[in-house]
């Protein structure tokens, strides 16, 4: 693979001016002026800037309908999703309407399971629903993180009497004529719905049940149950929602980054649900230092393995139970199902890139690499092969954010391939298959400090609004392998000496050489030192 070219942020001299006049830190002011801030009320992450519920279709119409079930003692049965948004979301579900009068005893739930029943809201999901509680079966389906393309579904649930409450935050279907095919459900709430107006269209399913809680709460205000002083206080879900938002990789635009930054608060001061605290334990993570990079890559991944391997139920009930004993011990389970994903995705790995070496070898044009790639191996996990596709697109690039799925015959494998090699080279620019990193160029001498860190680690980063990547010209003193797959350097920068580690990477580089890096405490032995993470050299 080829290195990366190297780009730096555009910084728009007015915005940074304003939001330093308003007393933000420069160097932040910088940063937040490059990704798109131009005052400093965008960077107010009170909950009283929240986009308001009623602007999102249907959730008030979702509050009286859930309003109307509670009160008439119906029992609901919320229909999870196999990932972490799934998992948070309902246990936001579960949670939140309890909080807001429903008996525990009448809000349960279900989950697929990934190699049975698939995804989505489907008919034998419904049967299982019903099946879960026999004799009283629920009267009210509502799906998190899931439902806006589940037809048969809808229909099914539907046909038996259930009334259904879609919320979901993923594109609808489209029918064979290529229109929009929305399920008949009472209510649908998804800001990717047509018509909705809610100026967030990147919330997260977590993210969308929160609101419904929202809509359900001021329409229960408004039947006299409870006004604005006595009402339950919904914000002591947020942990769950910044987890779910940010473990989902959905863009955090203004509204997703308060609701994360809420989150990130609550915990910090250790105000967290039994299972999250758990979860920073199992990850060896420390809960007052927490981060948007511990939902992502420490407690997000350890609860999707368990809808990759196991049973999302598993990750359900640390997240909904009370007792920090089960919760440590679902959080342990957790763990292991993690660890036992990493082995299966390493031997997994392995096996894509034999192909892809296989692939490339018969190639006609020199071994190129094709627009599109299409691996296949019957023994591939379908709960990691995503995985395993994501690290390769990151090696080759091409590709495209967010997942996508389909289903096809064995048979017809040889056909889509070349199908989707013919599509990509037709609609692909050649700068789409090159990498190119965008960088917020050098990183001044006076913030090579653990202040800059701490400072920088307290903001809310993710996808669209990128953690700071740096990038300086060094000269590359000393330079060894670290367990085996690690290049730890020794570096000059700027007449200072440096140190940088590049994990993942055993290739040596240049002793001249621009890297693009983020900046990181190294904690070793009690002791910090300050180090640079490289992402690319050049």
């Amino acid at each position: 693979m080829s290195a990366p070219s190297l780009s730096v942020r555009d910084v728009p001299p007015r915005a940074a001016f304003a939001l330093e006049q308003a007393g933000v830190h420069p160097l932040l002011a910088r940063l937040f002026a490059a990704r798109g801030v131009k005052s400093a009320a965008e960077l107010d992450d009170g909950l009283n800037r929240l986009l308001a519920p009623s602007g999102l279709k249907g959730a008030a119409e979702a509050g009286v309908l859930l309003a109307d079930a509670i009160a008439a003692g119906q029992r609901i049965c919320i229909v999870a999703d196999y990932d972490c948004d799934g998992a948070t979301a309902c246990a936001v579900a579960l949670r939140g309407l309890v909080m807001l009068g429903a008996a525990p005893a009448s809000v349960g739930y279900v989950v697929p399971d990934r190699a049975v029943h698939g995804y989505g809201l489907t008919p034998a999901i419904v049967d299982l629903a019903i099946a879960r509680q026999p004799g009283k079966p629920p009267a009210l389906l509502v799906t998190v993180d899931n439902g806006i393309a589940s037809i048969a579904g809808v229909a099914h649930a539907r046909a038996l009497g259930l009334r259904v409450l879609v919320t979901d935050h993923h594109l609808p279907a489209l029918g064979a004529g290529g229109a929009i095919e929305l399920p008949d459900a009472d209510v649908i709430v998804n800001p990717s719905q047509p018509g909705c107006g809610f100026e967030s269209k990147s919330l997260a399913g977590v993210g969308v049940m929160f609101y419904v809680l929202l809509a359900l709460r001021a329409e229960q205000r408004s039947r006299g149950l409870y006004d604005a002083a006595s009402q339950p206080r919904l914000d002591a879900l947020l942990d769950l929602v910044a987890l779910g938002t940010v473990a989902d990789v959905v863009k955090l635009d203004g509204n997703n980054r308060r609701l994360v930054a809420q989150g990130l608060k609550r915990v910090r001061a250790g105000r967290m649900q039994a299972g999250v605290a758990a979860l920073f334990v199992a990850a060896g993570r420390s809960f007052e230092q927490a981060a948007g990079f511990d939902f992502g890559f420490a407690l997000g991944p350890r609860i999707n393995a368990a809808g990759r391997l196991s049973d999302m139920t598993l990750g359900i009930e640390c997240l909904s139970t009370d007792d920090p004993a089960r919760a440590a011990e679902l959080a342990g389970q957790l763990d292991a199902i993690n660890r036992e994903r990493r082995v299966v995705e390493a031997d997994m790995r392995q096996q894509a890139e034999l192909l892809l070496e296989q692939l490339l070898a018969r190639q006609v044009d020199n071994g190129a690499t094709p627009p599109a790639l299409v691996l296949f191996d019957p023994e591939f996990h379908e709960g990691v092969v995503g995985i395993v596709a994501g690290r390769l697109k990151d090696q080759l690039h091409g590709g495209h954010a967010m997942a996508a799925g389909c289903t096809l015959d064995e048979a017809d494998l040889a056909t889509f391939a070349a199908a989707l090699q013919q599509v990509a080279t037709e609609w692909l620019q050649p700068e789409a298959l090159n990498r190119c990193l965008a960088t917020d160029g050098p990183l001044g001498l006076e913030y090579f400090n653990a202040a800059t860190v701490a400072q920088l680690d307290a903001q809310v980063w993710g996808q669209g609004f990128e953690a700071p990547l740096f990038c300086d010209e060094v000269d590359v003193l000393t330079q060894r392998l670290v367990g085996e797959k690690h290049l730890k350097l020794r570096l000059r920068h700027a007449g200072q000496l440096r140190d940088a580690i590049w994990f993942g990477h055993i290739e040596p580089v240049a002793q001249r050489v621009r890297l693009a890096y983020r900046l990181n405490l190294n904690e070793f032995q009690g002791q910090q030192r300050l180090q640079m993470v490289v992402e690319a050299a050049l």
